[in-house]
């Protein structure tokens, strides 16, 4: 350091952290993953094993059972893995599965309908879209795998909510802006709620220009094993094709797909108990 209390070249104080923060989670991720190849690791084994000191392997191994990645039988030492690391790697698998077993779903739907067809699933109050089968027609919707769209503006994502209760969604939604991106957009918590009743009743959602001007969008909810939403199918496609009457036919046929696709992973609607 300098006379004038700069670091050398004027490096700013903390700016090694990032490293070191790096380095961390690296030696974290690698004790996690030699706690999952066996069925419980003592300290001493961890250490021998990583190459770490004792106290080190110590404090990540706290740090990592604060966050339920691992946990301590007290009576016999040994680290095992934790509920939240299952509770990770649950999801990878469910979500895997849902994009794999989609897949013909996907392809029927598209074949049927003669639009672009989409799996999404809810994600901190967005949607995110994980799987796609593209229309054939010149003029078509696109979703890249990963793009996230907002739960208010969407087809899969007001099918989502219709699984909840109102008031889920006002406890969810109150506070939070709700982008208005067309004149269709419901930008208001009431506007949106009524909306989602009509959902209910009918079984299946319209995104009726609300995101894309001559866009629309037809959404039906999936679930797991418990009956809860995990997310939903739909096709989209311009207005001029997807127009009133064909809404008719082509929203009981989302619905009824939502409903194969659901069975298919082993899921159910709730009322099916």
């Amino acid at each position: 350091m300098d006379a004038s209390g700069k670091g050398k070249r004027g490096r700013k104080a903390g700016e090694n952290a990032t490293p070191a923060s790096v380095q961390v989670l690296d030696r974290s991720l690698s004790l996690l993953a030699i706690i999952a190849e066996g069925d419980g690791s003592t300290l001493t084994t961890l250490s021998e094993r990583s190459g770490m000191a004792p106290s080190t392997v110590h404090r990540l191994l706290t740090s990592l059972a604060q966050h339920g990645m691992v946990t301590n039988d007290t009576e016999t030492g040994t680290w095992t893995v934790g509920v939240k690391a299952f509770e990770i790697g649950n999801a990878f698998l469910r979500f895997r599965k849902l994009g794999t077993i989609s897949r013909p779903f996907l392809k029927r739907l598209m074949d049927e309908s003669g639009e672009t067809a989409n799996i999404g699933i809810e994600d901190d109050g967005d949607v995110v879209f994980i799987s796609q089968v593209e229309s054939h027609a010149p003029m078509r919707a696109f979703f890249r795998p990963g793009r996230r769209g907002p739960i208010h503006a969407s087809g899969i994502g007001k099918a989502i909510l219709s699984t909840w209760s109102d008031t889920e969604i006002a406890k969810t939604l109150n506070g939070r802006p709700l982008p208005c991106f067309t004149g269709r957009t419901l930008a208001t918590l009431p506007d949106l709620i009524r909306n989602v009743q009509e959902i209910r009743f009918r079984g299946w959602s319209i995104d009726d220009e609300e995101h894309t001007l001559g866009m629309r969008c037809i959404a039906a909810p999936l679930f797991n094993e418990y009956g809860e939403a995990i997310g939903g199918i739909s096709i989209s496609g311009p207005s001029v094709r997807v127009d009133d009457e064909r809404l008719r036919v082509l929203g009981p046929a989302v619905r009824r797909t939502a409903d194969e696709l659901t069975r298919a992973i082993g899921g159910h609607r709730p009322e099916e108990g």
